[in-house]
């Protein structure tokens, strides 16, 4: 081999010294060209494997069978093997070619390289986004407490000046009673003083022989016989005012961070927001027998294994297994077609009475009714984690809408306005109540297009009228309800799907339903399957469907 070419060229064959081998025997380590190679494998006194040059270095002898190569990969163990090691230690195990394997991932190394160098970038270009919103949240908060304390220093001056015209009233109506009874205290001390002059002229008198001075005296007993009145003082009393929080302002509900998405496909192209549609798989039918004319309305699990139903245009309320077997049916106590159903834990069946203005409860075969109204009618009923009722009722000027709960027949809150006092739910008398496990309670409201959620005090937390990034038609909410993870699941009618939200109200994804007829009302057994009830003018059926899988 020419020394002076072996120095200027980085890599020559080593049998006819051209520039740039395609080859490389891993066994003799020599670089060989493709002209070449017949010639380098013709000694057959010596073991040879020629691989591409990018690859030399891959192919090794192995440490168990020293006249074996390992150019197969163990799929199991990940490790490079020969033929014996194969048929013996390895037997029953995938394997792969060495070569071809490196080649492979070769270029998925160079796919994802590729992929990372457009996702560098933008991830840096991220995170100083979020250092500039660090910094400008920073900012933003510390203005947001100047403002309360400047808003705390102005109340402060507000109450001062309030406080010092109370001591001010509080000193001029002292000095007024004291000027009374100091007037007053003058002219006692006058008359006795003029009574203390007479009396000592009376016993000078009394013993006097002087006609005229005798005779000069005029009584004045008459004068002093009106004695003057006893002055009380009726004290002014003070009575503070408790300030309530909302008379010092008030400040905004905490609001999630707005997520953006940035991711994007292979191509580097921006990629659509997440409308995620999942269609999940039915797992059983339940044809109700309500038939085509009979609307199903609502449907409540009484265990994973049974669901009671009811519908708007028939009397009576039917418990089903989900194999479709009728097991109970149940009448109404007045024979009006019941608005909703619900579960209690001991498993009585709740059910409300449009027409009727009553909710009622269902104890075996016995019916008693635990709530009367009387200028409102009751819409929609569910039990809470502590056993009580809450029930959406609508007034008969079919204006006001409230949520009230029971604890029994008592009733313990209304919820019916917001704390600025502006009505919390729309009109209208299709709505479907629930409670979450962190004790929301969530309220859809079919004509209104929207969900309005309260915590458990009343106090409003947000208001859903589907994902801002939807462009389908409007968002038609009917039975809704929520799951072990607290999330909410509306049943949209006008898009065939459900709507799956986070505690908070972030919309998470869809639950394709489109395979379905008019889906209506819904409930979640213990294990997560939804019940989806088929309702008006078309099969009456209830459908239980996996959507966690």
């Amino acid at each position: 081999m020419n020394l002076e070419n072996s120095l200027q060229d980085v890599a020559r064959c080593h049998h006819c010294e051209a520039p740039g081998p395609s080859l490389h025997c891993d066994i003799c380590n020599k670089h060989v060209c493709k002209d070449c190679e017949k010639e380098h494998v013709s000694d057959q006194l010596n073991m040879h494997k020629l691989v591409p040059f990018t690859l030399r270095g891959c192919i090794t002898i192995c440490k168990l069978h020293s006249s074996q190569i390992c150019d197969q990969l163990c799929e199991k163990c990940l490790i490079p093997i020969c033929v014996v090691c194969a048929s013996k230690k390895h037997q029953g195990h995938g394997f792969s070619d060495v070569v071809v394997k490196l080649e492979q991932k070769r270029k998925d190394f160079k796919r994802d390289l590729e992929e990372l160098e457009i996702i560098h970038p933008k991830l840096k270009e991220i995170a100083v986004y979020t250092i500039n919103q660090t910094a400008n949240l920073n900012k933003n908060y510390r203005k947001l407490t100047t403002a309360i304390d400047k808003h705390g220093e102005d109340l402060r001056s507000v109450i001062d000046v309030i406080i010092l015209k109370f001591k001010s009233d509080v000193f001029d109506m002292k000095q007024k009673h004291l000027d009374v009874l100091n007037k007053q205290g003058e002219e006692i001390k006058r008359r006795i003083s003029e009574m203390e002059q007479i009396i000592t002229h009376l016993n000078d008198l009394l013993y006097s022989k002087n006609v005229s001075v005798v005779s000069a005296y005029k009584s004045k007993n008459a004068e002093f016989r009106r004695l003057p009145p006893k002055l009380t003082v009726t004290f002014p009393s003070f009575a503070p005012q408790k300030i309530k929080r909302e008379q010092c302002g008030s400040l905004s509900t905490y609001r999630t961070i707005r997520t953006e998405d940035h991711g994007y496909d292979s191509s580097g192209a921006k990629s659509s927001l997440p409308d995620i549609i999942e269609k999940q798989q039915i797992i059983s039918e339940i044809n109700t027998e309500y038939g085509s004319n009979n609307g199903l309305c609502s449907v409540s699990c009484l265990n994973d294994q049974q669901v009671w139903t009811c519908s708007f245009y028939d009397k009576i309320m039917k418990l089903y297994d989900t194999h479709g077997e009728l097991l109970k049916s149940i009448e109404t106590k007045s024979g009006n077609y019941p608005r909703d159903i619900a579960m209690k834990k001991n498993g009585d069946l709740i059910y409300a009475d449009y027409d009727e203005r009553t909710v009622n409860i269902v104890k075996n075969t016995q019916i008693e009714t635990v709530i009367r109204l009387w200028i409102w009618r009751p819409l929609s009923v569910c039990t809470t984690s502590s056993n009580d009722l809450l029930v959406v009722m609508i007034c008969d000027d079919d204006e006001q809408t409230k949520v009230v709960r029971y604890s029994g027949s008592s009733e313990k809150q209304s919820i019916q306005y917001s704390d600025k006092g502006e009505l919390l739910y729309s009109s209208g008398d299709i709505k479907y109540i629930t409670e979450n496990s962190n004790l929301d309670i969530c309220v859809s409201e079919c004509e209104a297009g929207a969900v309005v959620v309260v915590n458990k005090a009343g106090e409003f937390r947000f208001t859903y009228s589907g994902p801002n990034f939807s462009s389908k038609e409007s968002f038609i909410p009917y039975g809704i309800t929520t799951d072990s993870r607290s999330q909410i699941l509306i049943v949209d009618s006008s898009n065939l799907n459900i709507h799956v939200l986070n505690k908070d109200g972030q919309f998470l994804r869809y639950i394709d339903i489109s395979h379905l007829n008019r889906p209506s009302g819904i409930c979640v057994d213990t294990k997560n399957n939804l019940f989806v009830a088929e309702t008006v003018h078309v099969t009456g059926k209830v459908k239980k469907i996996q959507y966690i899988m």
